[in-house]
């Protein structure tokens, strides 16, 4: 009882603290610090830190550059942005979390990032069962819930994300991939509004 005691009060702790960074984003009282963030490293201290949780829900989770093969590192590093790292890794992992409560047992999560004169992008896809047509719309809507939500979802981590992501000079969407699965695209653009 006192371990789902504590996870009860983590959880409510993440939420409270999600609806003030919401309410601080509104208000225009939030601050965001610029830094030069390697992507891969971003995604990689993201992944590593839902590690446990995948594990749990029997998913995996890759990181590729749109450039490279799997499993090659050499210059992945190469490609920086101009962000805040605390809380641009949230929006990361809040989009990683939802795939995550959407992918089946033994699926995996495929996260790529490439970048161009204009934008650096980042996409996380998953082999779930996508967005339900009527949901998409409302996704990044605050306390939306769509159709396949998981019945501990409040629905603020995507609005979060987008919040976070929209501060940062960035674009966050979401579509279902062709193939089946969700797919989240962001979008850095060079200049950084902070």
């Amino acid at each position: 009882h006192l371990e789902q005691i504590r996870h009860q009060l983590l959880r409510l702790t993440r939420l409270s603290e999600s609806l003030l960074t919401l309410s601080r984003i509104e208000a225009g009282t939030f601050t965001l610090e610029k830094a030069s963030v390697g992507v891969y490293t971003l995604l990689m201290l993201a992944v590593d830190n839902l590690q446990e949780l995948f594990s749990k829900a029997h998913v995996s989770c890759r990181i590729e550059h749109s450039d490279t093969t799997e499993g090659e590192s050499e210059g992945l590093d190469s490609i920086s942005i101009d962000a805040d790292p605390e809380w641009t890794m949230e929006a990361i992992l809040n989009l990683l979390k939802n795939c995550m409560e959407h992918t089946p047992i033994g699926g995996t999560i495929k996260v790529s990032f490439s970048q161009n004169t204009i934008f650096t992008r980042i996409i996380i896809e998953d082999n779930g069962p996508g967005f339900a047509k009527e949901d998409l719309p409302h996704l990044f809507e605050r306390f939306y819930k769509g159709k396949n939500a998981s019945e501990h979802s409040v629905g603020i981590g995507l609005a979060l994300a987008r919040m976070i992501i929209t501060q940062q000079n960035g674009t966050l969407k979401a579509e279902n991939r062709p193939e089946g699965g969700a797919r989240f695209i962001i979008s850095f653009y060079d200049l950084f509004q902070g």
